[in-house]
């Protein structure tokens, strides 16, 4: 059979794959996206106040079943007046449902329903301050007449329909806020979500809590609750095989298939060499008294040959995923009956496949994966699939996960490999397990790591003159890295003390042999990306 293996894994690697939407289990604001940049940001507004929420592209509208309490429509990069422009029925719930449209969406229904909508004299972006809002009207209790907002549109909204009422104004936008008169359907042109609106909680509280009703019960003890049972009901007494790496995503996803079905859960963590210092042995004896089935292999010397004179980034991620994906077959078939394969699959990951401008394009093999390869006859069961990584977390900290893992920096799937530019030996992953070890040992002892989201060395393919001693030296460079992040999505180079980087290149030119210079990355992303490869 010849297998494709560009398809590699989810279990392994990062993936932005189509999946199976989760069942709906109780109260939802449905959000529909229109390609704003502030999308996810909505959503996670909605769920600090313990809603649960679902996105969706604006031309996938799901079925308004009875759990969906309101509708909230996002901002967007387009403009009303396009005749591309993002423009679906709203029959569905409009005067049906609460609806509030932000910016985009505020536009669309007053663009919609015998509005106008034009381009502003002046774009309109950055902070604002509201000179009147109604203070009887519920969407606005609670919020200043001088609260600071945030706009970012181009067009404005210069008339609205005959049965529109204002709510809120600026000094330069007239209609920041309308209600339709008779109904609970609202728009504003400012962005509630982003923390620049200094009320904007408050708002969003109005329209999830008072005007739709939602009780707020969606919590991480409520979550567990709910996804055991259904997990136990979904599984039965089927057997599940599921890939661990040591990180929050897979650690949680493999505690609450714990629960659900006990000792029908098999987990393997494969050794591919990459991994760093010692974390095979750390990572195994980590989970021993959570109470998990975990078996550990060590196939270095599988992935070693196989990357052996192998340079191209592509061509790395390509060979790793084959090793992979053989060596976790073979295991996987040691087990009889197994029916399930468990993934960490998180929603940034959903959206991201569903997104209104379709799956992301391909920057790294690995963010655009086809699944399983057909020879593997598997069944998905995702128990993650609704919650964003911080969710993760909280979760995790709900089942007594201990906070070294919940706490742990994302790690590539294909780990060193990617940090290490040009070809791979054993002795460059040595020397960078060794630069790796200092570098994050310092951050946690300096009590920095928490304010890192994600930190790691890369070995350079270059060498360069130094001084050591009496001596000339001839040897490698290593580019340290670190970034603050919520999501990964975005990333910003964190800004690290001075001394705290003095401190750490001084010790990895002294402790590791074989590098005379430390370099640090100031990129963010984008334009770079978090990882070098």
């Amino acid at each position: 059979m010849q297998i494709n293996y560009q398809q590699i894994v989810k279990i392994y690697t990062l993936s932005f794959t189509p999946i199976c939407i989760f069942a709906r289990m109780q109260e939802t604001i449905l959000i529909l996206d229109f390609g704003s940049q502030y999308t996810q940001l909505i959503a996670r507004r909605v769920r600090e106040l313990n809603v649960y929420c679902e996105i969706h592209p604006y031309n996938k509208i799901p079925e308004i079943s009875k759990d969906i309490k309101g509708v909230i429509l996002s901002g967007s990069p387009f403009s009303v007046r396009a005749k591309d422009a993002p423009n679906p029925s709203l029959d569905a719930f409009k005067n049906k449902l609460p609806l509030l449209g932000v910016c985009y969406g505020a536009q669309l229904m007053a663009h919609k329903f015998g509005g106008e909508v034009q381009a502003s004299e002046h774009r309109e972006y950055g902070r604002a301050n509201l000179s009147f809002v109604k203070e009887d009207n519920q969407l606005f209790k609670g919020v200043s007449s001088n609260s600071q907002v945030w706009m970012s549109h181009a067009d404005t909204i210069t008339k609205i329909p005959d049965n529109y009422e204002i709510i809120s104004s600026t000094k330069d936008v007239k209609f920041a806020g309308y209600q339709v008169k008779g109904e609970q359907t609202f728009g504003i042109q400012f962005h509630p979500e982003v923390y620049h609106s200094t009320e904007g909680a408050i708002l969003l509280r109005n329209f999830v809590v008072d005007i739709c009703g939602c009780k707020q019960n969606w919590t991480p003890d409520s979550f567990v609750e709910t996804t055991v049972n259904d997990l136990k009901q979904k599984i039965g007494n089927d057997k599940v095989v599921l890939g661990l790496s040591g990180g929050v995503d897979s650690s949680v996803a493999a505690v609450l298939l714990h629960k659900a079905i006990g000792k029908n859960l098999y987990c393997i963590f494969v050794d591919n060499g990459l991994l760093r210092k010692n974390e095979f042995e750390n990572v195994l004896e980590s989970y021993k008294h959570m109470g998990l089935n975990v078996k550990g292999v060590n196939a270095k010397d599988l992935f070693y040959t196989a990357l052996a004179g192998v340079s191209d980034p592509e061509k790395k991620r390509k060979a790793i995923g084959k090793v992979f994906i053989d060596v976790f077959d073979d295991e996987s078939k040691r087990i009889e009956d197994v029916k399930w394969l468990a993934q960490g699959t998180i929603y940034p990951d959903v959206i991201e496949s569903v997104s209104v401008k379709g799956p992301s394009a391909t920057i790294k093999s690995h963010h655009n994966v086809g699944g399983l390869p057909d020879f593997m006859k598997l069944k998905i069961v995702e128990p993650l699939n609704t919650l964003f990584k911080d969710e993760v977390r909280r979760v995790g900290k709900t089942l007594n996960i201990d906070e070294a893992i919940l706490n742990r920096h994302p790690f590539p799937g294909p780990g060193l490999a990617i940090r290490i530019l040009g070809d791979i030996t054993s002795e460059k992953v040595r020397i960078l397990q060794e630069v790796d070890a200092i570098f994050i040992d310092n951050l946690k002892s300096s009590g920095l790591y928490k304010d890192v989201w994600q930190a790691g060395a890369i070995f350079l393919p270059v060498q360069s003159v130094g001084v050591m001693g009496d001596e000339r030296t001839y040897e490698n460079a290593v580019a340290l890295r670190a970034v603050t992040s919520t999501d990964g999505m975005t990333a910003d180079w964190c800004h690290l003390p001075y001394e705290f980087l003095g401190k750490v290149s001084n010790e990895i030119i002294n402790k590791v042999k074989g590098i005379n210079r430390v370099v640090y990355d100031i990129s963010s992303k984008p334009p770079a990306t978090i990882e070098w490869e």
